[in-house]
């Protein structure tokens, strides 16, 4: 889904179709973090360091993406 196309989602006044929107942000968003913590870590960031960056703690950025 393309930007503009998202944010003509985003004005519909449909319920729906603007909580889809919000669901394809999430994903994406989803996606972008993971990204990221795959380089911080593959240029050596500790999970600590990886926690403040996301404001989250090292034990949670951990469970997520330790595996």
């Amino acid at each position: 889904m393309e930007n503009s196309e998202l944010e003509e989602r985003l004005r519909a006044h449909d319920p729906a179709v603007g909580l889809r929107a919000v669901g394809a942000l999430h994903r994406l968003a989803e996606q972008v973090e993971a990204a990221a913590v795959t380089r911080a870590r593959a240029q050596g960031w500790s999970w600590e360091q990886i926690g403040d960056a996301l404001g989250v703690s090292r034990q949670s950025v951990h469970s997520k993406y330790g595996k």
